[in-house]
């Protein structure tokens, strides 16, 4: 049996924001992508806003990657 649980917040300019933090960043895409554990094409379509939303642990793997807190929580 499962229990799931879904939390959804909207988070204005979030992609900007991450293309900002990663052009201050000297590693390349390729880099972070690949430590953040997602695709380069994935990084440009969150950067892009190209996706409607992206799970908690994509954009915390981004956050550790890039070094920075975007500031987003989600209810417990």
């Amino acid at each position: 049996m499962e229990v799931f649980k879904q939390i959804r917040i909207q988070v204005p300019e979030l992609g900007q924001k991450i293309k900002k933090a990663r052009e201050q960043d000297p590693r390349s895409v390729q880099l972070l992508a690949t430590l953040a554990k997602i695709s380069i094409s994935y990084w440009y379509q969150i950067e892009q806003e190209k996706r409607d939303s992206i799970s908690e642990e994509t954009l915390r793997s981004i956050e550790k990657v890039l070094g920075v807190d975007f500031g987003v929580s989600l209810p417990d």
